[in-house]
């Protein structure tokens, strides 16, 4: 996909329809996925977006091998940059150091395992690039034939969804998802302040809040299990209500 002019998106007063520069920013918040992370890497080091791209990998105090991989990664491949935390504090401050690095026009969250395809990215790009929207999310409810979830999670998510649409004044059907992909001046416009997996909860209020429109999109997903590695629970569904709160009328 190459970038061509766009027009105004009707939300993005920045937007500058004359920048030919464009540029992607990944960020990759990763724990103990030794496993799964030079796969991801080299999925998204693979694709041709029509844009010079950038892989920002978080290290969020991975204990096993991770640190190592990615160190041989980054030597190998240029476009990698490997930022570490000394002890595991959660996804959302990973993902506020990628950001605090990122240099691109547009921003792409991804996760460290494999239940998201960056093979996805021509489709979370195209409204950005096109001026369609200044914010785009990857859901995993538009088209259930290329998206698989158990049935529990997949109740705890549309129940969190409806909370969140609830209060923000939204239409989403994934508040969820781990594909959001933004201008960079949507995310330098708040500060990140959740540690953990409430995070989503929180960056949906806060662009709820400045009057952004969120465009979804489809995307492929598979769940893996928690044999595979799978980190979050119900718990982490319950600790999310309390936030989707809080990040409407206190924060």
């Amino acid at each position: 996909m190459r970038s061509r002019s766009p027009k105004r998106s009707r939300d993005d007063a920045n937007f500058d329809p004359f920048d030919f520069t464009m540029m992607l920013s990944v960020i990759i918040p990763t724990y103990n996925e030794a496993k799964t992370i030079v796969q991801v890497i080299d999925a998204i080091h693979s694709l041709d977006v029509g844009m010079e791209t950038e892989i920002i990998v978080v290290n969020d105090g991975s204990t096993d091998e991770t640190a190592e991989i990615l160190e041989a990664n980054s030597r190998q491949k240029k476009n990698v940059k490997v930022f570490t935390h000394a002890e595991n504090l959660g996804k959302g401050k990973a993902l506020k150091t990628g950001l605090s690095h990122c240099t691109g026009t547009f921003v792409i969250i991804q996760d460290a395992d494999l239940e998201y395809s960056p093979a996805d990215y021509p489709q979370l790009l195209e409204p950005l690039v096109s001026g369609k929207a200044s914010v785009v999310y990857g859901s995993r409810f538009i088209d259930k034939t290329i998206s698989h979830m158990p049935l529990g999670h997949s109740i705890g998510n549309r129940l969190l969804t409806f909370l969140s649409n609830l209060l923000n004044g939204c239409r989403l059907t994934d508040m969820e998802t781990g594909y959001k992909a933004f201008r960079r001046e949507v995310a330098s416009g708040f500060t990140l302040n959740s540690n953990r997996f409430s995070i989503e909860a929180e960056i949906t209020a806060k662009i709820a809040r400045r009057k952004f429109q969120i465009h979804e999109v489809p995307i492929h997903y598979r769940s893996r299990t928690y044999a595979e590695g799978k980190k979050l629970s119900w718990k982490d569904g319950v600790l999310t209500v309390f936030p989707i709160f809080w990040y409407r009328f206190f924060d």
